[in-house]
């Protein structure tokens, strides 16, 4: 049995839950979510909490079973308290900003990156002080669905990555880059 998948998942106060066949939709202060589940699983609600059990023994329900409750507890975690992501700027001259919604990133390349958000996530940028700003060097990643959340801050780091040698580039916060030795001169 799946240790993931047989754990409850508790359901706040402000959240509600709707089932339709494997449809599952989450409604919370901060939006609603909805997502369709495989046959080889089923989600019910046992009170205050939301049970994740699959149908079967077989191969691909027991694959499924601790994916979908993982899932489904993002889901009830999002539109209660939403997801965050922060992005640290490093190098000298490398900055972003907002026009409007879009995130336009100097980078070192000849041209400005634009970087327009899907719906549902909004971006923000902080300086170092933790203020909201313009123009700074940490960018916020924010929205309700944890892969979307994910996908476009991984999209940002992808302009520039952190390079091992000085380390420029834009990187997760608190994320470690191994830095190499460079080349030694001639004697």
């Amino acid at each position: 049995m799946s240790r993931i998948g047989k754990r409850p998942i508790p359901l706040p106060k402000n959240v509600t839950l709707t089932l339709d066949g494997q449809q599952v939709t989450v409604k919370g202060p901060k939006g609603q979510l909805s997502r369709i589940f495989p046959p080889e699983v089923n989600v019910a609600q046992e009170g205050e909490t939301i049970v994740v059990k699959r149908r079967d023994d077989s191969r691909p329900a027991k694959e499924r079973h601790g994916l979908c409750r993982t899932l489904l507890a993002n889901m009830v975690e999002g539109v209660s308290q939403g997801f965050t992501k922060k992005l640290e700027i490093q190098g000298v001259g490398y900055r972003a900003q907002l026009q409007g919604k879009t995130l336009v990133l100097s980078m070192g390349y000849s041209h400005p990156v634009e970087i327009v958000p899907p719906e549902g996530i909004t971006l923000e940028i902080e300086d170092n002080q933790g203020k909201k700003v313009q123009q700074g060097t940490i960018v916020l990643v924010s929205g309700i669905d944890k892969e979307l959340v994910g996908n476009t801050s991984a999209r940002i780091r992808a302009v520039r990555p952190p390079e091992p040698y000085k380390g420029k580039g834009i990187r997760y916060m608190g994320e470690f880059v191994r830095r190499k030795v460079g080349k030694t001169g001639k004697k």
